[in-house]
């Protein structure tokens, strides 16, 4: 049986992407995320591996680039407005079907904010990270172990589809330190082929090239059809979401990441006073876990959105609701956690009828109608 290790979420992520074959790191510190680089910094010399300190996030990006599409398997990280500098980098990448794995321990924004937890780049990842038609995939944690899976099965989702995949976690899972289970050690031969990398062709095969350059506007129309065939087998085949009570829950709770963890409390004190509350966990935030939502909504009699912000997520749970049943939202933001107590009281205001939309006024739960 493997060996369990009490690590930080920085520090798990960045040893499970050394073992999923990870080689290649570029980055540039800005808190919460400094110590998944600066263990970077510790191991890739160590294994032969190479990591540098860029002199800024849009260097770092490209960089990313250059070794993606040299073949190999390449990471970078950083957090919120750090990922905005990077967002035309990925982009080029998303444009030239480029794996590499882009870690974002969210802070509270906009601008520098604050360094406390956020979920308030959601919109950010899933819908905007970069300009054009595009998509990357999103992997949210919401634990150190689901940090070091994710890190893993990032690596194997962007190779399999050729494309960015951003794993979206926040500063308390980023610092926090829990028990964890590393996954083995892929070895060299584990890794999958890239044929179409830019790594020499010693005259054994035709002359490949990489960019997002498209001068014929029917030739980069074809190229962006393709890859949302692409996209629609992403959605198809990769969606992913874990639920919690929700067999005969009445009110059911949306929330990811950090937030789950506490919405997860509130439910089973939920429970305990007779209100049959459940929880869905999406786990892809793109593709959102559309089917999970979508077989509940017969069921259940309400839903209530959790976040770490001033309700992002809660467009989406809504885009699948459609109207059918109520949708009410909880948050705070700007790195104020909110406590299952104060989620428990919006829990019983939805299963009482209302449809309501909470914000933080002065920490005190208050609302009006949506």
């Amino acid at each position: 049986m493997a060996e369990k290790v009490l690590m930080k979420g920085n520090e798990a992520l960045a040893e499970a992407a050394l073992r999923a074959g990870c080689r290649h790191f570029f980055g540039y510190p800005i808190t919460p995320q400094t110590e998944l680089a600066a263990y970077m910094a510790k191991r890739m010399p160590k294994i032969g591996g190479t990591y540098l300190q860029a002199e800024s996030e849009v260097a770092a990006i490209n960089m990313v680039y250059g070794a993606s599409a040299a073949g190999v398997r390449v990471m970078t990280s950083s957090s919120s407005p750090g990922i905005s500098l990077k967002g035309e980098g990925i982009s080029y990448m998303v444009g030239a079907d480029l794996p590499a794995v882009i870690i974002n321990v969210q802070r509270g924004g906009p601008g520098l904010g604050g360094i406390q937890p956020s979920q308030a780049d959601y919109w950010q990842a899933t819908h905007a990270s970069g300009h054009g038609d595009g998509h990357i995939v999103v992997f949210a944690p919401s634990t150190v172990q689901e940090m070091a899976d994710l890190a893993a099965r990032a690596f194997a989702v962007g190779d399999q589809y050729r494309t960015p995949v951003m794993i979206l976690a926040d500063g308390m899972l980023g610092q926090m330190m829990e028990p964890v289970v590393l996954p083995e050690p892929l070895a060299d031969d584990d890794l999958p082929a890239k044929p179409w990398a830019i790594d020499g062709h010693k005259n054994q095969r035709p002359h490949n090239t990489i960019s997002s350059l498209f001068l014929a506007a029917q030739q980069l129309e074809d190229s962006i059809t393709s890859r949302f065939e692409r996209y629609e087998q992403i959605k198809a085949h990769e969606q992913r979401a874990e639920t919690y009570l929700t067999t005969d829950a009445d009110v059911v709770l949306v929330a990811y990441g950090a937030a789950a963890r506490i919405a997860r409390s509130a439910v089973n004190k939920a429970r305990e006073l007779g209100i049959k509350a459940g929880l869905i966990r999406p786990i892809t935030l793109w593709p959102y876990p559309v089917d999970t939502i979508e077989s509940l909504i017969p069921s259940a009699s309400a839903f209530l959105v959790v976040e770490m912000s001033m309700g992002q997520m809660i467009d989406d749970v809504r885009l699948v609701i459609n109207g059918r049943r109520p949708v009410s939202f909880f948050g705070h933001t700007g790195g104020v956690i909110p406590t299952p107590d104060e989620v428990l009281v919006a829990i019983q205001r939805a299963h009482a009828g209302e449809e309501f939309r909470v914000v933080p006024i002065h920490s005190k739960l208050t609302g009006g109608a949506a």
